[in-house]
């Protein structure tokens, strides 16, 4: 039993999810390595096709392709409006709702419901809402956009992005809300005997004890926002208008499965998982330092 160290028990009930992360995680994230170093490509099944070693190609092809370069700026916008607002509102309303007093379980779940709503059913309100004759648009009137708001190159991200931090922010919300359970009351009490108001005693208690939740929030977020696929498609018919809502997992869908070049989209995926990483490194290291 020395092979499974101090705790055996304790590895043995670990090694079925060790086994299902080699298996769903690591290999598929391996051969995508691999192939993106290889001229690959789609064959019949059983057909014995070589697939000679490239190099950088795969790479090189990725970083100059002006598709890629479009992508990445879209979802650097989405990023901009979307981590500060879902962590932004999902304090202030996790606050909000650790304080109420009637009505909270109602609310949490109120909060809760669109994040376990298949995203298939919320996006046909949203085309209810947001297309040219929709209720958005009927209530601004004079004001309203003109293309409208998922048809204008300039409104189809950030309204995308306003939609995925409504979808998403019960989830964060429960996160905070967790956090806020570990805050001691005797902080806000001590405050508030100092004369803090009520401002004073959320910047300087409340934000700093949730500090954690906030590097996770925001870590999360990133990768969302990294892996934004279902929105754009379903949206924008797939990132439009000319290519305005793309997002890089859809170019790798668009580039891998529709235009049969795996290993370019090979390659834009782990610049993709890379670029995150180190994102979120930094993130870690800017929130949760002293």
């Amino acid at each position: 039993m020395r092979v499974l160290g101090r705790h055996p028990v304790g590895m043995i009930l670990s090694a079925p999810y060790a086994v299902y992360l080699a298996v769903i995680f690591a290999y598929p994230l391996g051969f995508a390595v691999w192939m993106s170093f290889h001229d690959y490509f789609f064959a019949a099944p059983g057909a014995i096709v070589d697939h000679p070693f490239v190099g950088l190609d795969n790479y090189r092809a990725v970083l100059t392709d002006p598709g890629v370069h479009r992508a990445f700026q879209n979802i650097l916008i989405f990023l901009v409006i979307n981590v500060p607002l879902t962590t932004g509102l999902a304090l202030v309303l996790a606050v909000a709702l650790n304080r109420a007093v009637h009505g909270r379980a109602f609310l949490r779940v109120a909060f809760y419901v669109p994040y376990v709503t298949a995203s298939v059913a919320v996006v046909g309100v949203w085309l209810f809402l947001f297309n040219s004759g929709g209720l958005v648009n009927s209530v601004l009137g004079p004001l309203a956009p003109d293309p409208s708001w998922l048809i204008n190159e300039h409104l189809a991200m950030p309204t995308i992005a306003v939609f995925v931090t409504w979808k998403q922010l019960g989830f964060f919300i429960l996160l905070y809300l967790a956090a806020l359970q570990n805050v001691p009351k005797e902080l806000y009490e001590s405050a508030a005997v100092d004369g803090a108001s009520a401002w004073h005693r959320f910047w300087s208690v409340t934000v700093p004890a949730v500090r954690p939740a906030t590097a996770l929030v925001v870590i999360l977020a990133l990768i969302t926002g990294a892996n934004l696929f279902t929105e754009p498609y379903l949206l924008t018919g797939g990132g439009g208008p000319n290519g305005a809502s793309a997002s890089p997992v859809l170019v790798m869908y668009q580039r891998g499965l529709q235009q049969g070049e795996p290993d370019f989209a090979a390659a834009l995926g782990v610049l993709l998982v890379l670029g995150v990483l180190i994102v979120a490194y930094i993130n870690r290291r800017l929130i949760e330092r002293d």
